[in-house]
């Protein structure tokens, strides 16, 4: 029987390293099961507490205020400032990531309604008269948040995943870049310059061959969501590991193929991985793959980020990464 792969859906990352990923209806309704009755109604059922009633109107200290649900930090003391309205009001979320908004007419009013962007509870509205920089007011129930202050402990809901960083070389980065950023579990993949001597290199210096540096892709990913060993057999079905300083017709010892390790335990795993295939007979040929520790990455120019999806010339065709996850339907 044949064994049909599906990739499970990318999950979102907002900027600020948090995972903002939408919750399941079933996933909510666990989380929001622990409310308290006024949390629930203004959570779920659009509701507004009274105002000069919600406990942190008032609320002076340092700190992050978080959904009352999904505990995902949305606006930090920093940004709070006293409106005279009665409820809790900031100039700007912590992330714009964080909140999402859409048109409210209901109460015969056209307001903008602001959620949480990862639970969809409901928080309250924003209004264009607040003060500068942004000139909006985030009008929030007091009911919809939980605040911890600075210094003290933060429940894992409301911290930023704990993100490894991993380095690849396989010829041109354009199409390495384009495929990681495919990848579940992966935040953010660039295109740079790396393992050479000249600083600060240019592309057309790496062209020329002197300057020892590879094309390589910077890869940030969640540990929780994709392993680094998951990472590696993706990278090795993504190109040819046994050709020597080129991949395919590009070839100088910028292509060459490469993996470059943070640390001693990412160094075990790609000599794992090598020899695994070696012995696996896979290739016809001799891996070739330069392994060694990770230098300073340089990021490469701005035309050459993205470039798959913005020009639409592909390279390293194919996508492995649903067969690497091993996902079925």
């Amino acid at each position: 029987m044949t064994v049909k792969h599906a990739l499970a859906p990318k999950r979102d990352y907002s900027p600020s390293g948090f995972d903002v990923t939408p919750l399941s209806k079933d996933e909510v309704a666990a989380l929001a099961a622990h409310l308290t009755p006024e949390s629930f109604r203004v959570t779920q059922k659009s509701g507004t507490e009274a105002a000069f009633c919600g406990n942190l109107v008032d609320n002076k200290k340092h700190g992050v205020y978080c959904c009352v649900v999904c505990g995902l930090p949305l606006f930090a003391s920093d940004t709070k400032f006293h409106s005279g309205t009665g409820w809790p009001s900031f100039f700007a979320p912590v992330d714009p990531a964080h909140v999402t908004e859409k048109k409210d007419g209901t109460h015969g009013m056209e307001r903008i309604e602001i959620n949480c962007a990862r639970c969809s509870a409901h928080l309250g509205h924003v209004f264009e008269d607040g003060p500068a920089p942004t000139g909006r007011r985030h009008c929030l129930n007091s009911a919809a948040l939980v605040f911890y202050e600075t210094g003290g402990e933060i429940p894992p809901a409301s911290q930023p995943i704990k993100t490894q960083t991993a380095y690849f070389a396989g010829g041109c980065f354009w199409g390495i870049e384009h495929s990681f950023q495919s990848a579940p579990g992966v935040i953010t993949a660039i295109s740079g310059y790396m393992q050479g001597t000249t600083k600060n290199p240019t592309y057309p210096e790496v062209c020329e061959g002197d300057t020892g540096h590879a094309e390589t892709v910077k890869v940030v990913f969640d540990p929780k969501v994709i392993s680094y060993t998951q990472l590696l057999d993706g990278f090795f079905q993504l190109h040819d590991p046994t050709q020597v300083n080129r991949q395919g017709p590009d070839a100088g010892t910028q292509y060459r193929s490469g993996v470059f390790c943070t640390d001693d335990a990412q160094l075990a795993l790609v000599r794992a991985c090598v020899a695994k295939l070696s012995a696996s007979k896979k290739f016809s040929k001799p891996i070739v793959t330069e392994v060694s520790r990770a230098r300073e990455f340089y990021l490469a120019e701005a035309h050459h980020q993205d470039y798959v999806e913005t020009t639409g010339n592909e390279c390293h065709v194919g996508n492995p990464w649903a067969e690497v996850m091993g996902a079925t339907k």
